[in-house]
């Protein structure tokens, strides 16, 4: 797909899911994962990153039941139980991360200032 396909498909799934992802977030889904099945990454502390591509995004937030617990986040990616996500609710664009099981009781731990700072 091209990257105005890729971004008509993310305007599709900010409606489904009633967000509005930051441009930044938009741009790297369609310029940098684009509908490659598998785009994993190293952060700069080590850690392996899955990230999702535009069309794993609606089913992994509807299947750990995101915006039920956390209205203001969408999940972005996963390194094991732990969970990498972007405010949308604001216009941050940082990137934050929490263990799935402690959805709603914890505090999210800042990763990085943006997406693109999370893989430098």
């Amino acid at each position: 797909m091209n990257k105005n396909e890729i971004l008509n498909e993310i305007n599709i799934i900010e409606k489904r899911l009633g967000i509005q992802l930051s441009d930044k977030y938009k741009q790297f889904l369609s310029e940098e994962v684009k509908d490659k099945d598998i785009y994993e990454i190293q952060t700069s502390r080590g850690d392996n990153v899955y990230l999702y591509n535009y069309k794993a995004l609606l089913e992994r937030n509807e299947t750990y039941s995101i915006q039920d617990v956390e209205p203001d986040y969408v999940l972005i990616g996963q390194d094991g139980d732990i969970g990498y996500f972007i405010n949308v609710k604001s216009d941050d664009d940082r990137v934050y991360s929490l263990d799935l099981g402690a959805l709603g009781s914890l505090e999210m731990d800042e990763e990085a200032k943006d997406i693109y700072k999370l893989i430098s």
